[in-house]
């Protein structure tokens, strides 16, 4: 080891003498640099406001530049042998695949590397310098530093992280969200088909629902009708100075699907265990009427398991994708399967990273779902009715973002964002009728486009970070697209953005903020409720955030300043599900636990 200046200390061998005050020089003052600079940058980026996709590849790159430079000054420590140096090494880079298997599932190798990796050579680092100042020979120490420094994240699970990436971290013998929900779950309800007859008010037994039909007011797909986030035809007609009314709330399975509303019935989708589940619940009390269940789970360690998808009602069913591709069709009544496909076995295509995260739309008696992957079967069509397949599309190859029905000049059309951009296809056909914004791989796209009265469609990243608008133009000979401007000014991620009267509302990251539609020019950033989700009571001016901590706020649509009405605790837990007003009621839900309020009639 290197030893400071007129020091006669020992290194990892006897035999070797002490190294020279020229030669300490280098093998202290490098490693210490290697220190500050690292875990400085790491504070600076856990500090500073930037896109959540550049502070994951900062947690990619920086553990990996640390272990090149740690390399470079362990491997150079001439005083030490070659079987020292490589036994070192050894320890603390190999330390990393030894102990995966012992860790907790949500950790293992990924976690170690990126995590635990520069926690032991930070640890190791301080080890070796204060060994090199003592007369202590250090090789038979080291063994057990190194084992103890790894054996450290044994101790731990991770589930899943928030939207600044830093991990939730538990003790790893104490039950996950998820365990305790199953543990409080009837074996009845574990069935793959549980169903419960409908009851009045009063408890007497009413006439079993032979098909459910919708009403005025319902919440029947992702984001609402149109999947703009917009509540119509509801009046808010307080603040939140006094919280609303808690009706009910409970225990649910992860997911990060949102809910939908039909009538007096909750559906939405959840993970138990080793099944991917579809479930009804009644909408005013949380009492479970059925749930249909698949074999199948899929989960990866930044947003943990469940389903991303949101269930779509019509005509009597209800329509989801899971998490891992299966696309089924069940009876809104009860959850008996019609039919059902795997979009990725039968498109030959993989699972995405952060898993499927799209919701099917239904239009024209046809069920229109996204699978991604890098053939030209992208976007696929079935018959709600029979599930035969009817048509496939080219709609870019990756994309966390949901088909959606608009009308432009008169014409139905389904508009798919993804790295091809933005499309517009003919639902009868498949045929692309528009294409917009750059083709971009990189980052991800997730919100939903928003198509403006005057053929402008405002859509995210259309050239990297940031948002863009799209003017179409539509004539004898066909449509057009053209960019009218992008702006970096507002930089939403996984959450959404909702319109009113010319504005866009939504997230700039974790920070609430309002652009002009006119010129995509900021009026205002401010509010840090963390990664959430806003819907617009649009009748009221009203905006409705769940804070990424569960937080719900009521907000002004007031494009001059955040004006803030009122908040209140709605969950516990991270939050990134969109929240959903029907027939005055508001519901809340994540991962952990689902809430219905009672809004002021």
């Amino acid at each position: 080891m290197d030893t400071n200046a007129g020091s006669a200390t020992s290194s990892f061998s006897a035999s070797e003498s002490p190294a020279s005050p020229a030669s300490d020089v280098p093998g202290v003052v490098f490693p210490q640099a290697m220190l500050a600079v690292y875990w400085a940058a790491v504070l600076f980026v856990w500090l500073i406001e930037i896109p959540y996709f550049f502070r994951f590849l900062f947690g990619m790159a920086a553990p990996f530049l640390f272990l090149i430079a740690f390399s470079i000054w362990w491997w150079r420590r001439r005083s030490l042998s070659v079987a020292d140096r490589a036994l070192g090494f050894a320890m603390v880079f190999g330390g990393a695949f030894a102990f995966a298997p012992l860790t907790h599932p949500s950790l293992g190798l990924g976690q170690n590397l990126m995590i635990g990796l520069p926690v032991v050579m930070s640890i190791w680092i301080v080890w070796t310098l204060a060994a090199g100042r003592t007369s202590v020979w250090p090789r038979a120490a080291s063994i057990p530093v190194a084992l103890a420094a790894w054996a450290i994240f044994l101790l731990f699970r991770v589930e899943g992280v928030d939207g600044d990436l830093r991990g939730d971290y538990h003790w790893r013998w104490t039950p996950t969200a998820e365990e305790l929900f199953l543990a409080g779950q009837p074996a009845a309800t574990k069935t793959a088909v549980s169903v419960t007859p409908e009851t009045e008010k009063t408890g007497e037994q009413a006439p079993v629902i032979e098909k459910l039909n919708g009403m005025p007011g319902d919440w029947t797909e992702f984001r609402g009708p149109g999947r703009t986030g917009t509540v119509k035809g509801v009046k808010l007609v307080y603040e939140w100075q006094t919280p609303p009314k808690l009706l009910w709330k409970q225990r649910i399975g992860p997911a990060w699907s949102s809910v939908i509303i039909v009538g007096e019935r909750l559906f939405t989708q959840e993970q138990r265990g080793e099944q991917e589940a579809v479930v009804c619940y009644e909408a005013s009390t949380g009492k479970q009427l059925w749930v249909h269940e698949d074999t199948d789970r899929f989960w990866e360690a930044v947003s943990g398991a469940g389903p991303r998808g949101t269930p779509t009602f019509a005509d009597g069913r209800i329509v989801t994708l899971g998490g891992r591709g299966i696309l089924n069709s069940l009876d809104a009544v009860t959850g008996k399967l019609y039919w059902t496909h795997n979009l990725m076995k039968e498109n030959n295509a993989q699972i995405p990273m952060w898993g499927i995260s799209s919701s099917p739309v239904v239009v024209d008696g046809k069920v229109i779902a996204y699978g991604g992957g890098a053939n030209q079967n992208n976007l696929l069509a079935y018959d709600a009715e029979t599930g035969a397949p009817l048509w496939t599309a080219a709609a870019g190859s990756e994309s966390y973002s949901s088909p959606q029905v608009a009308v432009l000049d008169g014409q139905t059309q389904v508009l798919m964002f993804s790295d091809a951009g933005v499309i517009g296809f003919d639902p009868a056909t498949g045929k692309q009728l528009w294409q917009g914004g750059a083709v971009t791989p990189n980052p991800p796209r997730a919100m939903q486009v928003h198509p403006l009265d005057n053929l402008r469609i405002l859509a995210g990243t259309l050239q990297g970070i940031g948002v863009g608008m799209i003017e179409l133009t539509h004539n004898t000979e066909g449509w057009k697209s053209a960019e009218v401007w992008t702006s970096t000014e507002i930089k939403p991620e996984f959450g959404e953005l909702v319109v009113h009267e010319g504005h866009a509302y939504g997230f700039d990251g974790a920070i609430f903020s309002c652009i002009d539609l006119a010129t995509g020019k900021r009026k205002w950033k401010s509010g840090r409720y963390g990664r959430g989700q806003v819907i617009l009571v649009a009748d009221s001016a009203r905006l409705v955030v769940l804070g990424e901590f569960g937080d719900a706020v009521m907000l002004a649509a007031n494009p001059e300043k955040r004006e803030e009405l009122g908040k209140f605790k709605a969950i516990e837990g991270k939050c990134w599900n969109h929240p959903v007003i029907a027939h005055g009621r508001i519901y809340f839900r994540n991962a952990e636990e689902i809430a219905c309020y009672e809004l002021a009639k």
